[in-house]
């Protein structure tokens, strides 16, 4: 299956949904597979093949829905698009079942190890645990590869019916050379098919199989399928290495049997997610207004947004990218009712239930539903649909590789642009603040400071802010063992005083340290939290002391700095929900 970036025809489909979805593939596209952050709107009309007013109008309501952002005209991928994915994996199951089993697994056998399901003639990653390495083996969560270029592949061949072999030998005579899957590195000439079908032989036969550097030298992986309650494979586990430690023999002999001994365990975990269902609030929606906030029962919000952002913003869109998002939800009809999956697959929703949580009308949803269905990123099974992997081709790939600093970049670049004064992020590292992120303001006088420069926390704001986060035992171990020096006339020295600030600074939810660190600046911070509420970082922005009084700048600065915090913290559990950050600078480190 590739990014292609203008979807099949449609028998009456929802028009701006199958635009929207062509566009948002098209931005994945060029980022995937030409590390492009972002893209300018005559990419897209090149890619898509729709008018530059129609990529304008999308581009304006998924900007509008937080999907993508903008700067003047360059248009890049939002880390809220994530949710789309999200609601696949949620659905699914297969994160939460199975990522504490290859957790263990990658412990145990040191080596990487990754949760990997069908998709079409495809095989995308859903779960990802990685050895780190200087030799580093990981695919992204997202990922798409051809089915005859990995070990999943031929476990999951040998389940194709006869027109899942001729959509495959389709795609390899339209794509001999792999160019449109830019998770794998393109061959140089045509492979043969016969390779691969006496591999699936094997594969259906042995109950396991192996890559002996398909997708590129080096790389050597083994894989065994894990059933759903039906007898069919839902998904299967691969343990990958490298050469330089295993050839695919040794590695068989190494990881095989572990792994295989732990398949029945999660087959019973997974056939238990399915099982329980997730049952949702009816009052609790799916959709939210584009500032975030939940609409009331009984109102369509996308007519409510296209009354206020006007007829640029597409409604249809927007109701279609809600459908999607609900699917995730896995609940029932408002009263309770709970859908579970049938032989073991993700959960999904009734129509009355995607309705319901949608705040749309049925025969609205229902057309939603419909077009999802004949795109390929919804399967109707019965009275239930469900979301597909394919909803992961929706920017999740690259989102996934962001690391905490990449998501606070964005929010802490607008914060300057609306305060016109510099912004910092800073962890806690030892007895100092690190800092981990910066975006300084043009100013004849600035502030100097640099990535990885190190301050003594108990003189700063931001040390004050991450020393508040901690409990109450580890904060007083803290101050238990500092030797506060005066850095200027104005700093705390004082220990007792010096918790007092502490403890206020926890109470109030901020920090603002005058002239303490150095004459004549002054830094206003307020905490950063993951998704589990912790205190991982600090936010501030620097100041000098003569641009009027403290309470003056608390004041002024204040509200702009704990919604710059709120945005960040949302983006931090949309791209945390399922797997750790990316690369980069982690929450915590």
């Amino acid at each position: 299956m590739s990014l292609s970036p203008v979807p099949p025809p449609v028998n009456g489909p929802v028009g701006p949904l199958e635009r929207g979805l062509a566009v948002l593939r098209e931005l994945t596209r060029l980022a995937a597979h030409e590390g492009r952050t972002t893209v300018r709107p005559s990419d897209l009309v090149r890619g898509t093949g729709l008018a530059r007013s129609v990529v304008d109008r999308v581009v304006g309501t998924l900007e509008q829905l937080g999907y993508v952002t903008l700067d003047g005209r360059d248009i890049g991928l939002s880390v809220r698009l994530m949710e789309l994915g999200n609601a696949y994996l949620a659905a699914s199951g297969l994160p939460a079942a199975l990522g504490p089993f290859a957790e263990r697994l990658a412990d145990g056998l040191d080596e990487s190890v990754s949760v990997a399901v069908p998709d079409g003639d495809g095989v995308r990653f859903v779960v990802q645990t990685t050895r780190r390495r200087t030799m580093s083996l990981a695919f992204r969560i997202g990922d798409l590869l051809p089915a005859e270029r990995c070990s999943p592949g031929a476990l999951f061949a040998a389940e194709w019916s006869g027109s899942g072999w001729a959509a495959w030998r389709a795609r390899r005579a339209e794509d001999p050379l792999d160019t449109s899957f830019p998770a794998v590195p393109p061959r140089h000439r045509p492979a043969s098919g016969g390779d691969f079908e006496a591999r699936v032989k094997e594969a259906a036969r042995d109950g396991w199989a192996t890559d002996d550097q398909l997708i590129e030298p080096g790389l050597v992986a083994v894989s065994v399928p894990v059933r759903d309650a039906s007898g069919r494979i839902a998904c299967a586990v691969n343990v990958v290495s490298h050469t330089s430690r295993h050839d695919v023999d040794s590695l068989r002999a190494a990881v095989l049997g572990p792994l295989s001994a732990q398949v029945p365990a999660m087959e019973a975990a997974l056939a238990a997610a399915a099982g329980r269902g997730r049952p949702r609030p009816a009052a609790e929606r799916a959709w939210g207004t584009p500032g975030g906030a939940p609409t009331a029962l009984g109102e369509d919000p996308a007519r409510m947004a296209k009354r206020e952002l006007g007829a640029g913003f597409l409604q249809s869109l927007a109701r279609g990218l809600a459908v999607l998002r609900a699917l995730g939800g896995a609940e029932g009809a408002g009263q309770g009712e709970t859908v579970t999956a049938g032989g073991g697959r993700g959960g999904g929703m009734t129509l009355s239930a995607v309705a319901e949580a949608t705040g749309l009308a049925r025969a609205t949803a229902r057309r939603s539903l419909l077009t999802l269905v004949e795109l390929g990123y919804v399967e109707a099974d019965g009275r239930v649909f469900r979301p597909l992997p394919r909803v992961l081709e929706l920017g999740y790939a690259p989102l996934a590789e962001l690391g905490f600093t990449d998501i606070a970049q964005p929010h802490m670049r607008e914060l300057v642009r609306t305060v016109h004064e510099s912004a910092s992020l800073a962890v806690l590292d030892g007895g100092d603040i690190r800092y981990i992120a910066r975006v300084p303001t043009v100013r004849i006088m600035s502030v100097n400071i640099t990535i990885g420069t190190r301050f003594p926390a108990y003189a700063t704001s931001m040390g004050r802010v991450l020393l508040a986060g901690l409990d109450a035992e580890a904060r007083a171990a803290h101050l238990a063992g500092v030797r506060p020096r005066p850095l200027t006339r104005h700093t705390v020295t004082d220990v007792p005083e010096l918790a007092r600030v502490v403890e206020r600074a926890a109470a109030e939810g901020h920090a603002l340290v005058d002239q303490e660190l150095e004459e004549g600046l002054r830094s206003l911070a307020v905490p950063v939290r993951d998704a589990r509420g912790r205190v991982v970082a600090a936010l501030n922005v620097a100041t000098h002391a003569g641009h009027g009084a403290a309470e003056s700048a608390r004041r002024e600065l204040l509200p702009a700095l704990r919604a710059t915090a709120a945005r960040i913290e949302a983006d931090l559990a949309t791209a945390s929900a399922h797997h750790a950050l990316g690369a980069g600078e982690r929450v915590g480190a």
